[in-house]
C-alpha cells in the first residue's frame, strides 16, 4: 500500500522538479521523505530474511529415502533394459526345386557332412518362409556393467539363446572385458546379426570354414584401446571353450556301431581321447584405421585363433554302406584379414554412401586317426587346408534405395586333404554372384530383392544353382546404431 501512494505522487514530485520552485509545503515533502525510508526498511528486512532461509537450507542434510524391502523391485531403474524384437519374412524360389538349399549345406570341402550344433539362419523352402525372430535385452545394470541377451524364436516356436554377456564400463586405460557367449571379435562381419547383412543369406567362406552363424562361443574377451593420436586401434584377446565350432570339437564318442545298422568291422581300432578342460579355443584379433575426417572411413584387421583339441566322426554307411568309419582328432587353427572402406555423402536417405567389405579366411586341422575300421590306418596324419573370400559393396543411389553386389567364394586357392604319402582329395572351388535391391522405408522397416547365381561342387558334381529372394525386415521396440 505504502508503495502505491508513492507512486501516486510521482508525477507531483516530476512537477516540482522542472518548475524548480516549492510548490508543496514543508510538511508535505517531510511524508515523502518517511515514505521512502520506511519502504527501504521494509525491503532491507525482506532481503535478510531471504538470505537466512538460503542458509539454513545449505546446512540441512537432504532427507535419505528408505531402502526397500529385499525382494522388492521398486520404480526407477532397478529394471530398465531396452527391448527389441526383428521380424524376418522371405519368399524364396530356386531352379532346384528347393533343392538348393541342401546343396549349400553339402558343398564340397574339409568340413564336408560334418554337422556341429547350433541353429541355421538360412533353412528355408519355396514360397514363403519367417526366418528366426531375434528377441534382445540390453541394459545398463550398473555404472560398472552393460548386459544383453538374446535369443532367436523359430516358426515353429522353438527358443535358442543365441547370446548373453556382460560388458565392464569403468576399466582404466582403455581396457575392456566381455564374458558370457558371445560372437568372436574376429574379421568384421562375424559379430554381426542376420538383420544387420547387407544381404539375405550368409556369405560362402564364413558358411564353409565357420559355420553358417560364424565363431560363437562362451569365454572371456579382454579388448584394448590404446591411444595412438589419429589412428584407431583395438587389440582383443579371447578365451574361449571351444565347443561346437567346425575346428574345435571336443568330447565325441568313439564309435561303436555303423550308421547303416551293422557292426564295426572286426578290425576296428582305436579310440578317441576324453575332452580336455576348457577354455579350449583362444583368438587374437587387431584392428586399426586412419581418421580421414568426417566423410570417409577406413579400417584394417589380422586375426588368428587356435583350438588345442578338436575332433571329428565320420560315418557315411547310411549313404555308402562301402565306406568306413573312422574318427580323427588334434588342433586346428583359422586366420583371417579384412578391410573395409565407408563414405558418407550426406544424402538425403543415404544418397551417395558408398560401402566396400573384404575378407579372406584361412583353415587348417592338423589331425591324426584316432579310430578306424581298418586299424591299420590309427595314427596315420591327415591335414585338411580349405580357404575363402568375399567381396561385396553397397551404393545408396537413391534416397531409401541401395544397390548391393557381392562375390564369394570357398576353396579359393586350397581346399584339400593330404596324408603321409601326399594329396589325398583335392575338391573344386565353389563360388557365387549375388546382387540386391535395398528399399529402406524407414529406420525400422526393409524390403530387398536379392538374386544369386552360383557353380557350387556337391558329391563330386559341379551344380549351377540360381536363387531369388524377396525379403522384409521390422525392428519393434529400442533400436540402437550398430558399431563401424
Amino acid at each position: 500500500m505504502q508503495s502505491r501512494a508513492l507512486l501516486s505522487r510521482l508525477p507531483l514530485i516530476a512537477a516540482m522538479m522542472l518548475i524548480g520552485q516549492p510548490a508543496v509545503a514543508d510538511d508535505e515533502l517531510k511524508a515523502l521523505r518517511a515514505e521512502i525510508a520506511q519502504l527501504k526498511q521494509a525491503y532491507e528486512q525482506r532481503i535478510a530474511a531471504l538470505e537466512k532461509r538460503l542458509k539454513e537450507a545449505e546446512s540441512t542434510p537432504a532427507p535419505v529415502a528408505a531402502a526397500a524391502p529385499a525382494g522388492k523391485v521398486s520404480a526407477g531403474s532397478d529394471f530398465n533394459p531396452q527391448i527389441s524384437l526383428i521380424l524376418d519374412g522371405v519368399y524364396f524360389r530356386d531352379n532346384k526345386k528347393g533343392g538348393s538349399v541342401e546343396m549349400y549345406e553339402h558343398i564340397d570341402g574339409i568340413n564336408h557332412s560334418h554337422e556341429h550344433e547350433g541353429h541355421d539362419h538360412g533353412g528355408l523352402e519355396r514360397g514363403f518362409n519367417l526366418r528366426e525372430t531375434e528377441l534382445a535385452f540390453s541394459a545398463t545394470v550398473s555404472p560398472h556393467f552393460d548386459a544383453t541377451a538374446m535369443m532367436t524364436v523359430s516358426s515353429e516356436g522353438d527358443v535358442e539363446l543365441e547370446e548373453a554377456y556382460f560388458d565392464t564400463r569403468s576399466l582404466p586405460y582403455g581396457l575392456k572385458v566381455r564374458g558370457g557367449k558371445f560372437l568372436s571379435g574376429i574379421g568384421y562381419l562375424n559379430a554381426q546379426h542376420p538383420h544387420q547383412w547387407d544381404f539375405v543369406d550368409q556369405n560362402l567362406p564364413y558358411r564353409t570354414l565357420l559355420g553358417d552363424h560364424g565363431l560363437l562361443d562362451t569365454g572371456l574377451r579382454l579388448s584394448w584401446l590404446p591411444k595412438t593420436g589419429n589412428w584407431y586401434t583395438q587389440i582383443g584377446f579371447e578365451l574361449l571353450q571351444g565347443k561346437e565350432q567346425t575346428f574345435a570339437t571336443s568330447g565325441e564318442d568313439t564309435p561303436t556301431e555303423r550308421a547303416d545298422g551293422n557292426p564295426l568291422a572286426a578290425t576296428a581300432a582305436g579310440e578317441l581321447s576324453s575332452a580336455k578342460a576348457g577354455p579350449r579355443l583362444t583368438t587374437l584379433f587387431m584392428k586399426f584405421g586412419p581418421d580421414l575426417g568426417n566423410d570417409h572411413a577406413l579400417q584394417f584387421g589380422g586375426w588368428y585363433a587356435r583350438s588345442n583339441q578338436h575332433q571329428e566322426v565320420h560315418d557315411h554307411t547310411g549313404e555308402n554302406p562301402a565306406a568306413l568309419v573312422h574318427a580323427l582328432e588334434g588342433k586346428g587353427k583359422v586366420w583371417g584379414l579384412d578391410a573395409v572402406y565407408k563414405y558418407d555423402a550426406g544424402g538425403y536417405g543415404g544418397k551417395g554412401d558408398f560401402k566396400l567389405i573384404g575378407e579372406y579366411l584361412r583353415l587348417n586341422k592338423d589331425l591324426k586317426i584316432a579310430f578306424h575300421e581298418n586299424g591299420a590306418l590309427v595314427g596315420q596324419k591327415r591335414d585338411f587346408t580349405q580357404d575363402g573370400i568375399v567381396l561385396q559393396g553397397t551404393y545408396g543411389f537413391l534416397p531409401h534405395w541401395q544397390a548391393g553386389v557381392r562375390y564369394d567364394a570357398t576353396g579359393l586357392t586350397k581346399n584339400d586333404i593330404h596324408g603321409p604319402a601326399g594329396k589325398i582329395r583335392d575338391y573344386g572351388k565353389s563360388d557365387r554372384w549375388t546382387f540386391a535391391l535395398t528399399r529402406q522405408i524407414d529406420h525400422f522397416s526393409l524390403l530387398r530383392l536379392q538374386a544369386s547365381r552360383a557353380d557350387l561342387w556337391v558329391e563330386g558334381e559341379k551344380e549351377k544353382v540360381n536363387q531369388i529372394f524377396l525379403q522384409y525386415q521390422h525392428s519393434l521396440g529400442a533400436h540402437g546404431a550398430h558399431s563401424f
